[in-house]
């Protein structure tokens, strides 16, 4: 950039002139991370729009002080929303401030550095040009929807008019992000350039204008009303199979907007502002938002001095020692992988390389992640490792056995985990000569999808190995769950009574589908009938009977004769339901089959009875730590805020009532946890 000529500073904008009477506008918001356009970004952002008016450059450059470019709006705004009324002034200046920077009489461009996410994409999208850096990191993205919500400064009409209805539909319906070569393929960035070009691109897009994208005329042809409402119809159709209105309202407002007015500014602009106010004061939408914040907890659990790379040894090559290999590896670390015969580890290897080729933007990549990864039968990899990874199969002596050839060959200050997904640490570290370092990591299934880790400590783990077993699960990009040792841990302990309660209400003769039903229509994303069979009922029996052992609750008997005839769920064609093609083959519901009236809460309320109980017990921390485990690690309803939030929210006091009488006719299995007595 040549010299500055003229220079103003707010606190989160520089304005800079230089002599080529080019603009540069820099936000860059003091003592944050990243950019966020709060209320007081926003204002500051309208008064140098001002100064723009007044100087009348060549052109403008919208440039950014951090990292990425804009994350979006400012999320924390969103919880001191009062009211639709109250938000809907707020909504209507941000779009004045957009369509401020619009109409000005010059070039205009974004200098996109990084991510541009939400409210950051819109700001783009308000300028004439897009010039976005070649970086695997950079994404772009309307994600609102992810908050229960949808853009709200302008993006639901600016992303139709540039892109068109199909990409525009798609980025805004499913959150999805899009690199850079792919912004640039379907028009939604001018340039991709690297990232010492990005200045004087932007830069050349000023000073040599050229045309405005548009949307390609078959697009723009999907916008005449009569196409709008057949294409609209079926595109919520789409949404539909997917999302209930009445739990997420957000992708059928973006649909309704889009059927309404078809992107025109003369009425969308006002609809949308109208729109957003309204979602973002749903119950959805704050619980969302709150999940949010949750999972951004989670992640600073794992401190600030995450590790980058290392190494990793994993024993045991089944599905889950297989895939925390294989994951490890996509995240950078140098994994070897032992078991008792090559033909396990082979299979893990042949899974391994399926993740890979799903992973890898590029051949190279490909290669990387598979150099990482290398059979070791012998484990000769435990002596250089920095984290020991223990995956067997659930049986104390079993794992005592291999500690006792591991221990002595770890290195001082590794880490010795284990995959245990119900064993206390305590036994397990009875016969080591340094339990302090025992610390489990329980990972979910599938490991490449579930994003949680529950990270447990005994009163024998050491702080330290406890924090360096948080670290590396952020290193892996999982979220951390601290936990302490208690049979089942969290997720497993909250999700058994909800799963024997099905297999209960199926003793009972409702039909296996319909039990599935009634937890999805919670909003569940699966039944605990097919959750069973994902798991497989022999694990679902082996940690049923663990917990039934250490509190005397019900176990999941009835699966028992299909567990002893090999019918274990998913992973072997048959459990309670048949597989076909990676899924359930439902039997039919007989005509006027219905499902008892209490079943849903008979499922729930067993799932939230036990988070209370695991509350009280302090097995974790505290009521939100719970719910984020319960969400981020089953999938728990996520617009309902997790089973506690859920409790409060349908009150307190009616939970105790309906556990008490689902007591009186189903029995003590529902008696309300003493710990509802002091949640408030």
């Amino acid at each position: 950039m040549n010299a500055t000529a003229h220079s103003t500073q707010t606190r989160n904008w520089t304005l800079e002139v230089d002599a080529d009477r080019v603009v540069w506008l820099t936000l860059d918001r003091p003592g944050a991370s990243a950019n966020a356009l709060s209320r007081a970004v926003m204002e500051e952002l309208n008064e140098q729009l001002a100064e723009l008016e007044r100087l009348r450059p060549r052109g403008l450059v919208v440039t950014s002080g951090k990292a990425g470019f804009v994350a979006g709006a400012d999320v924390s705004e969103f919880e001191q929303a009062p009211s639709p009324a109250a938000t809907l002034p707020w909504i209507r200046a941000a779009h004045a401030v957009m369509q401020r920077l619009e109409d000005l009489p010059f070039p205009t461009v974004a200098a996109i550095n990084g991510y541009a996410l939400g409210g950051g994409l819109e700001l783009a999208l308000a300028c004439r040009h897009r010039v976005c850096v070649d970086d695997p990191k950079a994404t772009l993205g309307l994600p609102e929807v992810m908050l229960g919500i949808h853009p709200g400064f302008g993006g639901t009409v600016r992303a139709v008019q540039l892109v068109g209805v199909t990409v525009a539909m798609d980025m805004m319906l499913t959150g999805r992000n899009l690199r850079p070569d792919k912004a640039r393929k379907v028009g939604l960035v001018d340039a991709v350039v690297p990232r010492d070009s990005l200045r004087a691109t932007a830069k050349e897009f000023v000073l040599q204008p050229r045309p405005v994208r548009r949307a390609p005329l078959g697009q723009r042809l999907l916008n005449l009303p009569l196409v709008r409402r057949l294409v609209a119809g079926k595109i919520e159709q789409q949404v539909a199979r997917k999302a209930r209105r009445e739990h997420y309202p957000a992708p059928f407002a973006i649909v309704d907007l889009w059927r309404r007015h078809g992107a025109n500014p003369r009425t969308a602009y006002e609809a949308e502002a109208q729109s957003v106010a309204e979602l973002v004061c749903t119950p959805t939408s704050r619980n969302l938002v709150r999940v949010f914040f949750l999972q951004e907890r989670l992640k600073a659990l794992g401190g600030k001095d995450v590790p980058k790379g290392g190494r990793v040894h994993v024993v045991g090559a089944g599905v889950m020692g297989g895939d925390i290999a294989a994951w490890c590896a996509v995240r950078g670390f140098e994994v070897t992988l032992q078991d008792r015969a090559s033909d396990y580890v082979q299979a893990a290897l042949d899974r391994a390389r399926a993740l890979f080729e799903k992973r890898a933007k590029v051949p190279a990549q490909l290669e990387q992640y598979q150099a990482r990864l290398k059979a070791d039968m012998d484990g000769h990899g435990v002596r250089d490792a920095d984290v020991v990874v223990e995956a067997i199969y659930e049986n104390v002596d079993a794992k005592r056995a291999l500690y006792a050839q591991i221990e002595p060959r770890l290195q001082p200050g590794a880490l010795l985990a284990t995959n245990t997904s119900s064993l206390m640490l305590e036994p397990l570290a009875e016969r080591l000569v340094q339990p302090a370092r025992l610390v489990g990591l329980h990972f979910f299934n599938p490991v490449a999808q579930m994003p949680l880790v529950e990270v447990i400590e005994s009163g024998a783990t050491d702080s330290q190995a406890t924090a360096a077993a948080l670290a590396f699960t952020r290193a892996i990009d999982k979220l951390p769950l601290p936990c302490r040792s208690a049979p089942g841990f969290l997720v497993n302990r909250v999700l058994m009574p909800y799963m024997t309660e099905a297999m209960l209400a199926a003793q009972e003769g409702v039909p296996l589908a319909l039990i599935d039903q009634a937890a999805v229509d919670f909003g569940m994303p699966m039944g605990p009938i097919e959750l069973a069979d994902i798991v497989g009922l022999d694990v679902c029996l082996h940690v049923g009977r663990i917990l039934s052992a250490a509190f005397g609750s019900t176990a999941p008997e009835a699966v028992a004769p299909l567990v002893e005839a090999g019918k274990l769920g998913k992973k072997s064609g048959q459990g309670l339901y048949e597989w076909r093609d990676g899924k359930p083959v439902k039997p039919a519901v007989a005509a006027g089959a219905k499902a008892p009236a209490d079943l849903q809460d008979r499922l729930m309320l067993a799932l939230v009875n036990e988070a209370m109980a695991v509350l009280r017990e302090g097995v974790v921390a505290d009521a939100d730590l719970i719910d984020a485990g319960v969400i981020f690690g089953s999938g728990f309803a996520p617009f309902r805020g997790g089973p506690l939030r859920y409790a409060r929210e349908r009150g307190v006091p009616q939970v105790v009532a309906r556990l008490e009488a689902l007591a009186t006719q189903h029995g003590a299995r529902f008696r309300p946890d003493p710990g509802w007595s002091r949640f408030v």
